[in-house]
């Protein structure tokens, strides 16, 4: 009984580590910026992946500095695509979108 014990909780400490996902596949890692209502500069770091980002206020200008590609969506739900940037381009200054999604293809 004593060595079933150990057994029981190394087994099942091992099998909780392989279920935790890791964190380097969930982000996008890098700097995602634009510029909001009167040109002020807005950043997000190392964004998640496959989710839509609803943009509360006017944005403008991306620039894509992540590792991934980067759908800008013109309405809030990533529904109608504006633009596609690969990383490490800008979009057009003029160019406005309400979403976003990182890692889309």
């Amino acid at each position: 009984m004593r060595f079933i014990r150990p057994a029981l909780v190394a087994l099942a400490g091992c099998a909780l580590a392989l279920a935790l996902p890791t964190g380097s596949a969930v982000a996008a890692k890098g700097w995602f910026s634009w510029a909001g209502p009167k040109g002020a500069p807005f950043y997000i770091q190392n964004p998640p992946d496959g989710r839509c980002l609803t943009m509360s206020d006017e944005a403008r200008g991306a620039h894509n500095g992540t590792g991934v590609p980067v759908a800008l969506y013109t309405d809030k739900t990533c529904k109608q695509q504006a633009l596609r940037l690969s990383p490490g381009r800008d979009a057009p200054r003029s160019l406005r979108f309400a979403s976003v999604k990182f890692g889309s293809r």
